[in-house]
């Protein structure tokens, strides 16, 4: 088990806005990339990776509990049809 005791109580400002980014909608293919380089200042890659990390985290789901279980939910069905 890993000690949490240095561990921040909530989320990152960065964390908090890669969140935002998942629960709005995209009008078309790329869009949603292009916001994510432009918002954030990331690669699509480095958001998915920040984003999959965040799924476990319980702070994550303390502050969007309603998105986090949406995309828990999504992660688990893609891993049981693999």
């Amino acid at each position: 088990m890993t000690d949490n005791a240095d561990r921040p109580r909530t989320l990152s400002e960065r964390d908090r806005a890669v969140l935002a980014m998942e629960s709005g909608s995209w009008p078309g293919p790329g869009a949603k990339e292009r916001a994510i380089r432009e918002q954030l200042g990331m690669s699509p890659v480095r958001y998915y990776q920040l984003l999959n990390a965040l799924l476990d985290d319980e702070r994550a789901l303390a502050h969007d509990p309603v998105t986090v279980n949406r995309l828990r939910r999504v992660r688990d069905a893609r891993r049981s049809r693999r």
